[in-house]
């Protein structure tokens, strides 16, 4: 006889995601983030201890599904900017392009139950990761656009701080209630100052 949790036949592979996700989300909001494991989370998924480490590395991955799926489109959006266009601009444009994927209707659950599931630090401590990741591409795109080598102090600078407005805004925007709207507005009044801050030491050439 086994303890390990066995999957259902018949399920799709992607499938098993979107349970995993459900399951951690509904054990999360009934005992704590800090109190649930992941064997709880795969027995109420319905999927093997494995199968959850094919999808995500670690416990906190699951806090992060729904902003990796947007940031996924990060490097797709810098692509997409005209090579006319200021490198500020670029970056406000790929940003704004990205933030208009997160809509009233689909906020991150990590964001807005942060203090019933008992998230907040856990979502803290594992943010400096994906910041470094998305901070890192952006200094790539902004040193080939101005120029400069990607870790010259106003390429570090200016990534820094446009992708912390950035995520400022995303947490006011999340706490704002039913009445929030949609994500780009909030990340436009955060990150168009930065840009324009940054434009004429960065566009000079």
């Amino acid at each position: 006889m086994t303890n390990q949790p066995t999957t259902r036949a018949g399920r799709p592979r992607g499938s098993s995601r979107a349970m995993l996700e459900e399951a951690a989300a509904e054990l999360f909001l009934e005992q704590t983030y800090a109190g649930t494991t992941i064997e709880e989370i795969t027995r109420r998924a319905g999927v093997s201890r494995n199968t959850f480490f094919n999808y995500f590395p670690a416990k906190s991955d699951l806090l992060w599904v729904d902003i990796d799926a947007g940031l996924a489109g990060l490097p797709r959006a810098l692509d997409a900017c005209s090579p006319d266009l200021p490198v500020t601009d670029a970056v406000r444009s790929a940003l704004l392009s990205v933030a208009a994927g997160f809509g009233p209707r689909n906020v991150p659950w990590a964001l807005t139950q942060d203090e019933l599931m008992g998230t907040t630090g856990e979502l803290a401590a594992s943010a400096l990761s994906r910041f470094m990741v998305y901070s890192g591409k952006l200094a790539d795109f902004v040193g080939k656009r101005a120029e400069l080598p990607k870790d010259a102090v106003l390429c570090q600078g200016f990534t820094s701080a446009v992708l912390a407005s950035a995520a400022a805004a995303a947490g006011v925007w999340a706490r704002a209630g039913v009445s929030r709207g949609i994500l780009a507005p909030f990340v436009d009044a955060t990150i168009t100052p930065v840009c324009e801050g940054y434009r004429t030491a960065l566009c000079s050439g």
